[in-house]
């Protein structure tokens, strides 16, 4: 799920962070990054050796890692450390979304072992068949695409908003009410 991930992880934190300059596009990215990684890995390439899509990428060992990462190799106040942090949340919101802790060998690997659990038709084509075919994954998309509308009609509609965006800060302004409650 595609559009769920990245409509409702950048609502989540635009609500929970209220911060007006933190730049979504790494958000973004962060909310898919699990799935980019895991699923190519785990469903395409190695699906006979894993037997599953939730990998590395779905263990909270990840997120702390690179959160840990991140805070070393970046510095104090700089736009690249920001981002990268907002990559993170992004990571742990996924996460969230997933309910990864649902499967707990999976979420606290390593720590039960080095083996990651078997999932039944996690293989590509019975992963696309089941997402094209379960209208709880429809709901999903459709409800992610609604809130990334609303914030283009909103937010990004008029003629340089949506360049400045991707191109320049990859900001989305909060409500007038939101940004004088965070100061």
């Amino acid at each position: 799920m595609i559009l769920w991930h990245l409509g409702a992880t950048v609502l989540i934190v635009r609500y929970v962070f209220r911060d007006p300059d933190m730049d979504l596009r790494w958000v973004l990215l962060g909310s898919i990054m699990p799935d980019l990684i895991d699923k190519p890995i785990g469903s395409v390439l190695f699906h006979d050796t894993f037997g599953t899509h939730r990998l590395f990428a779905h263990s909270i060992v990840f997120p702390i890692t690179a959160f840990a990462v991140v805070l070393l190799v970046t510095r104090r106040g700089t736009s690249r450390r920001r981002g990268l942090i907002g990559l993170v949340i992004g990571v742990f919101v996924h996460l969230l979304l997933d309910a990864a802790w649902a499967t707990p060998e999976a979420f606290w690997w390593p720590f039960f072992g080095w083996k990651f659990p078997t999932v039944f038709e996690s293989d590509f084509l019975s992963l696309l068949g089941r997402m094209l075919s379960d209208p709880i994954v429809w709901l999903g998309e459709a409800a992610g695409a609604a809130y990334l509308a609303m914030l283009w009609r909103r937010y990004l509609s008029v003629t340089g908003d949506l360049r400045r965006f991707w191109q320049e800060d990859g900001r989305i302004d909060l409500p007038a009410d939101s940004q004088s409650s965070v100061e």
